[in-house]
């Protein structure tokens, strides 16, 4: 699975360069709070395509349609999340299914 390149912002993480991207629209969960956030990540590199990265993170969609409140998502977080998902194996050169990372511990679902 390939990342849209449209949308997409670029961060480097100890000397590699990846992309990454926040669906534009929540799915119904997610618009409800009922899930938390989720967000790609892939290796920036040429044409060749490998693991994207699925990180479940910790808050709220930006464009929740319930009011809560969305904490912006950092570099900081971002590049601790990649760091992370390479120290459990995830490889994003390789090709195959894609690599979930779930950081979501803390989250609560609105009723």
């Amino acid at each position: 699975m390939a990342l849209n390149k449209k949308g997409s912002r670029r961060i480097t993480v100890d000397g590699i360069e990846y992309r990454w991207r926040i669906r534009r629209k929540p799915s119904y969960t997610q618009g409800l709070c009922w899930t938390p956030m989720t967000y790609a990540v892939e290796a920036a590199h040429g044409s060749q395509s490998g693991t994207t990265l699925i990180i479940t993170s910790g808050q709220a969609h930006p464009s929740n349609w319930v009011g809560v409140e969305a904490e912006p998502l950092l570099p900081a977080h971002l590049g601790a999340s990649i760091r992370e998902a390479r120290e459990q194996g995830w490889d994003p050169t390789r090709s195959g299914s894609p690599f979930r990372l779930d950081r979501s511990a803390g989250f609560i679902a609105q009723p």
